[in-house]
């Protein structure tokens, strides 16, 4: 089936591949190696500290916090454009449950119960001790079942089933009415940058008040899926209209002036909290000014991002060829053994700084070394990280997306 082309359909099958998603998709992930690492400095709570905190890492790292996530789901709602429209909806199904739901068990049972285990070294005798309670089937944390940070992973999965009637409709050229709305809304700056910004703090503003509390221990705060997914949600839209996906790139330079003076907001507010700004209001007003401030930045600072990604990095490099396929794979690892290498080095009679780097150094080689040796040449291994099967497959006809 074909349709008559028009200004807001895209075909995936014809669209050559972003490079620029690839890139920022490698520069995100190791954004998470290095957050997750100053985890164990920060002042903030987390499963496992360092005995010395400074707040030094809570100012770079709180602002990486609102965004680090958010661009990886809006590249990850380009990307589903791209999945999508090389299969039938049964083909992308089985795809998704492949490459998520089959990583996130594996990963439960296999690569986040040593988190939990150095979090409560105390309590056992070794680590096989410990491990027999996983079977327990108790969810952390009164337990030692989790997904920890494979939330990533559950949560993608499950915003591609929700969004699969859109995408149908995108597919089959019934969408057309939907594709003219959003692009009347966000093909100008102004649009592009309130329109989500404003939809995704009004989400928080009706559901924050029943869910108040974020956690990754259950699916039990429904204000931060909805979140995330309204991120999720804008990546496509903005893929598949591609003049919304060119108005991102020409409209980059008043992102990244919004995005200056919402971040001085937002930090001058933060440093309230810390006593190096005064303001004029109680701290309830400040803390949801805050909370405001830090929805919006997160948007902002992400289709600027996206915007001069698309000018200055879509051009091919063999270090994507090299790393892309790792990617997940090492998401999949990093945080597991930050905690556990960080166990070990944090007990050395040395800086932070010095710590940080150590762990930090210590984990992406680890990870490269599995990765190469332990996960890439083997069938199994692969299946189980969710990377492709290195044995050729052919495309039936007719299952590519429609001509647009």
């Amino acid at each position: 089936m074909t349709e008559r082309a028009t200004e807001g359909s895209v075909s995936a099958a014809a669209t050559p591949r972003r490079h620029d998603l690839d890139w920022l998709r490698l520069i995100a992930i190791f954004i998470l190696l290095f957050f997750h690492t100053g985890m164990w400095f920060s002042t903030w709570g987390w499963h496992v500290k360092n005995d010395e905190t400074s707040p030094i890492f809570n100012y770079w790292m709180v602002w990486l916090h609102y965004w680090r996530m958010p661009l990886l789901l809006f590249i990850s709602g380009a990307g589903t454009v791209l999945a999508m429209g090389k299969r039938t909806l049964g083909q992308f199904r089985t795809e998704r449950f492949r490459k998520l739901i089959i990583p996130l068990l594996f990963g439960m049972l296999v690569i986040v119960p040593p988190q939990i285990y150095y979090e409560h070294i105390l309590k056992y005798d070794g680590y096989w001790s410990f491990y027999k309670t996983v079977f327990e089937f108790v969810p952390y944390p009164k337990g030692s079942l989790s997904w920890h940070h494979l939330w990533f992973i559950l949560y993608l999965f499950l915003y591609s089933m929700l969004i699969l009637p859109l995408l149908s409709l995108l597919r089959e050229g019934r969408g057309e009415t939907f594709r003219r709305m959003m692009f009347r809304l966000l093909s100008n700056p102004v649009g592009l940058l309130l329109v989500p910004a404003g939809l995704m703090v009004l989400s928080q503003g009706l559901l924050r008040p029943f869910y108040p509390d974020e956690t990754h221990a259950l699916l039990d705060d429904w204000s931060f899926f909805t979140l995330y997914f309204l991120f999720f949600f804008f990546g496509i839209v903005s893929y598949a209209v591609p003049k919304i996906w060119t108005s991102i790139g020409d409209n980059r330079k008043y992102s990244l002036a919004a995005t200056g003076i919402i971040l001085l907001v937002f930090y001058t507010l933060y440093g309230s909290f810390y006593g190096w700004a005064t303001l004029p209001w109680p701290p309830e007003t400040v803390e949801l000014m805050f909370d405001i401030t830090s929805i919006i930045l997160g948007w902002f600072t992400v289709i600027t991002i996206i915007g001069y990604g698309q000018h200055h990095l879509n051009r091919h490099h063999p270090w994507l060829t090299l790393a892309g396929e790792g990617l997940y794979p090492f998401y999949i690892l990093h945080q597991t053994l930050i905690i556990v290498l960080g166990y070990y080095i944090c007990q050395l009679d040395t800086g932070i700084f010095v710590k940080f780097w150590l762990i930090a150094g210590s984990t992406l080689g680890l990870c490269i070394l599995i990765y190469m040796y332990g996960i890439k040449p083997f069938e199994l291994m692969r299946l189980l990280f969710g990377m492709k099967s290195k044995r050729p497959k052919t495309v039936k006809p007719g299952a590519l997306y429609p001509a647009s």
